[in-house]
């Protein structure tokens, strides 16, 4: 039922589609594929032609712009899929857990993901990316050690509400124990809210990787849209407006995509929208 509802939508479809074709080119540049975009293809600052390699135009170093851009689409990709692999799985187990049992264990999870909340989280992830050092890994996990606490309130809040529920009672009833209930059972009903917010995840992580960047604390290796970015701020002043342009657009359309698709799923999945 959710396939077909999603299929109805063209616009919902057209943007899965633009999603495909940004985790392709990340896959691409790890295979080795992609071009290097150091490399120089032309003269400094030269404007778009109908050159592939220059349809974007060049940098200051002719290097091409639009092999600048697919490196940082590699990057944005990669750290949104992985911010997501590890923010999903801890904030589904502990809002899960939360819920279900209550209590003590319940007020443990709310004082930590309200003493993670109380602290502003651009500063909590500079400061775990300065411990770390500088770098996608840092970035990642420190992202990651941010990202989750809104998918474990609203997971603790459904499960709290099915926790009591006739059907819950009656596995209960025939003896299943607390894993089986919880993870059989319980977040089957309420894992649309993860999927959702998977697609939110990956968004914020591209967001924020390209701000972490422009501020001097991301991506050091020029792969990256925030230094893109960076590096434009001095162009434009020039008249060299290309680069800003290019990689603005690459950032729309996966923000876009993003943002339709969270919605798409969430009008399929959320039971309480069923007709």
């Amino acid at each position: 039922r959710a396939v077909r509802t999603l299929r109805r939508d063209r616009l919902a479809v057209t943007c899965f589609a633009v999603i495909a074709v940004y985790v392709a080119i990340a896959l691409l540049g790890y295979a080795g594929v992609l071009p290097d975009f150091q490399d120089r293809v032309g003269e400094s600052y030269q404007p778009p032609t109908l050159d592939p390699a220059l349809i974007f135009g060049t940098d200051i170093f002719g290097r091409s712009i639009l092999y600048k851009v697919l490196a940082g689409t590699r990057t944005a990709m990669t750290i949104g899929f992985i911010v997501t692999g590890i923010s999903l799985p801890i904030g589904v187990s502990l809002g899960a857990i939360a819920g279900y049992y209550g209590g003590r264990i319940d007020s443990f999870v709310v004082w930590v993901y309200s003493v993670v909340s109380s602290v502003p989280s651009i500063l909590l992830i500079v400061g775990i990316s300065y411990v770390l050092e500088k770098g996608i890994t840092a970035i990642c996990i420190a992202l990651g050690a941010v990202s989750w606490v809104g998918l474990c309130r609203l997971i603790r809040g459904e499960v709290l509400k099915h926790r009591n529920r006739e059907y819950v009672l009656a596995i209960r009833l025939l003896g299943a124990g607390d894993a089986t209930v919880i993870f059989r059972h319980i977040l089957p009903n309420v894992i649309h809210l993860a999927i959702v917010t998977a697609s939110l995840t990956i968004l914020s992580a591209i967001k924020s990787e390209v701000i972490l960047t422009f501020l001097g604390v991301g991506i050091q290796d020029g792969s990256s849209w925030g230094t893109m970015i960076t590096d434009a701020t001095g162009e434009l002043v020039s008249g060299i407006w290309w680069p800003l342009a290019s990689v603005t657009v690459a950032m729309f359309l996966i923000i876009y995509a993003l943002n339709v698709a969270g919605d798409a799923l969430r009008d399929a999945l959320d039971p309480k929208l069923i007709d």
